[in-house]
């Protein structure tokens, strides 16, 4: 291919909406426009390594057992109301509009995930044991209602997903959903390990999709939205959402002192009454009203802590919870909202461990304008459930006791272990060998396409553009023909592209009149790994000069020896750019 005959609009000026390297490098390099906000257009040389990664991703779920097909985008609303999953996705469920009533784009949404779809199509194919175990997968559009699309492909309303499903008639043994968890958590490592990703692997929560277990695929990067928490013995690995923590010991500072109602007018916040008393909010007693399966609930956890409702949820054996509303509050506590305590408070109460072990803290009065202070949990109120409901925070531990330590992180891929939440409430269920029915037992597992092309430029670009792992670059190789008037130049380029192109190698031929640091810059920024220069200079000694992209490391060949060499150096970055877990 042929520079002049291609279409890559680079640019030297870095945008100023553009936050983080991927996206800036990505609208720099000429590999995406944006259209609106949270949707993209992918130029050709981003489509082209967009397509490389669905084609890695593609090879590995065939590999893997699963079989492709392709859903609608458009999907009727009541499904996801049989699900309950129109509350639980709010916002981010985008509907069609227009029209009212029975209108049928009032009732259509834009799919963000496709677990009702699939097991609609499964209910009503699939109905013995013999037709079990199947796993399903698409590589599609899926749309999202961000509130705030931000950091280019990382955060969009548009993108790409491979989602895939497997249907079981049990969980463990031959053809269960833990052997094919365990084949899609191996595909997923080979996907990433092959596009170059350096990732991890972390328990994590399941979400609005929800499951009994997930692991999350991360890669570590300042640009990331997300915090992966790690035991810095590598024992342990988890999202800040899932991650546990051994419990804090009782510093045994306290004085014992007696309960005092305390005036704290027009201060409701942490921060507030902190100011107010003079105290640190790690002395405080958060205590936050939940609503959960119709009944309130009320988590305990410290000032400086916040609460991990996905914890309370488990912990409190309910489906989810939400925020009380402040009716609710008022009539648990008979105040304002911001001066709830757990004194003499008549509710179900969830105490996280850490508020166990604190002494004289600070805490509301269940009285509007009011903080009580000197209040000595287990002396004063009950403790008669206790769990790890909060968030870890630096300086906590790992359970092990090993310190924990926190990194920005891109999530890239997703498995889920969902069990029958979806085939009990779309009634997908399989007839055994006597003749019985059961829900079918589920798996879903998910990868962000476009979030491939994102994080390999965010773990692998420098200050002179984008270096992309050879698997996925849009070209191996650019050649960059200098003195473009001079025919014994242009000549060999010409050459060296059509015998590159002959042994396999997908090769770019700048064949622009610029001037060489121009061509140079241009072929840094785009990110191809191998750069050919063809010069008179160069030809005047009998060589040309290749450069690996990365290393900078530069070789000065005969131009007869080049192509196999160049050959043979793509087939090892092919192989040795591989990437295993960071651990």
């Amino acid at each position: 291919m042929k520079w002049t005959r291609f279409f890559i609009p680079t640019t030297k000026e870095t945008p100023t909406d553009a936050k983080v390297p991927s996206h800036q490098l990505m609208i720099r390099a000429g590999i995406i426009r944006q259209v609106v906000a949270g949707a993209y257009s992918y130029l050709p040389l981003g489509f082209r390594t967009l397509r490389k990664a669905e084609a890695i991703v593609r090879e590995e779920m065939n590999k893997a057992g699963a079989i492709e097909l392709h859903m609608a985008a458009m999907h009727p609303v009541e499904l996801w109301e049989q699900t309950g999953r129109v509350a639980a996705m709010g916002d981010v469920l985008l509907r069609l509009g227009g029209g009212g009533g029975d209108d049928w784009r009032s009732r259509t949404v834009l799919g963000p995930t496709h677990e009702e779809i699939i097991t609609e199509i499964v209910r009503a194919y699939i109905t013995s044991y013999k037709q079990l175990p199947v796993t399903l997968y698409q590589i599609q559009t899926k749309f999202r209602g961000e509130a705030r699309p931000k950091s280019g492909v990382l955060r969009t309303r548009e993108f790409l997903m491979k989602d895939a499903y497997s249907f079981h008639t049990c969980k463990e043994g031959s053809g269960g959903l833990d052997e094919t968890y365990q084949r899609m958590y191996d595909a997923y490592c080979a996907i990433f390990s092959r596009c170059g990703l350096p990732y991890t692997v972390v328990e994590a929560e399941s979400g609005p999709i929800g499951g009994d277990a997930s692991h999350e695929f991360m890669v570590p990067t300042d640009a990331g939205e997300d915090y992966l928490v790690q035991a810095e013995d590598g024992s342990y690995a988890a999202n800040l959402e899932r991650a546990e923590v051994a419990p804090l010991e009782d510093p045994q500072d306290g004085t014992n002192a007696p309960l005092k109602e305390v005036h704290t007018p027009n201060s409701s916040t942490i921060e507030e009454v902190s100011a107010f008393l003079g105290c640190k909010p790690s002395d405080l007693i958060k205590t936050i009203i939940y609503e959960a399966d119709g009944k309130p609930l009320v988590a305990l956890v410290r000032g400086n802590h916040e609460v991990n409702e996905g914890k309370l949820a488990r912990a409190a054996q309910v489906s989810s919870v939400t925020a009380a509303d402040p009716p609710l509050i008022e009539k648990v506590t008979g105040a304002d909202v911001g001066f709830a305590g757990p004194v003499g408070l008549n509710a179900r109460i969830i105490a996280d461990q850490a508020v166990t072990v604190m002494n004289d803290a600070v805490t509301g009065a269940n009285k509007t304008d009011y903080h009580i202070t000197g209040v000595n949990p287990g002396r004063d109120f009950e403790f008669k459930e206790i769990a790890d409901i909060r968030n870890a925070v630096e300086g906590d531990r790992a359970p092990n006791g090993s310190p924990l330590i926190f990194k920005k992180c891109i999530e890239v891929g997703h498995v889920f272990k969902l069990g029958t939440k979806y085939s009990d409430a779309l009634g997908a269920n399989f007839l055994d060998e006597g003749g019985k029915s059961h829900p079918m037992i589920m798996g879903c597992y998910g990868i962000g396409v476009n979030r491939i092309m994102a994080g390999a430029i965010e773990a692998w670009h420098d200050d002179n553009g984008i270096s992309w792992p050879m698997a996925i670059a849009p070209f191996h190789v650019v050649i960059c023909a200098l003195d473009m008037r001079d025919q014994t130049v242009t000549e060999l380029a010409g050459k060296l592209h059509d015998d590159l192109e002959a042994a396999g190698v997908e090769v770019l031929l700048d064949d622009r009149d610029a001037r060489p640091g121009f061509k140079f810059k241009d072929a840094e920024l785009i990110g191809i790994p191998i750069r050919i220069t063809v010069g008179k200079k160069g030809l005047a000694d009998g060589v040309v000069e290749i450069q690996t992209r990365r290393t900078k490391e530069v070789q000065k060949v005969k131009p007869e020896k080049a192509v196999m060499l160049i050959r043979d150096m793509v087939a090892t970055a092919l192989q040795t750019e591989r990437t295993e877990p960071i651990t």
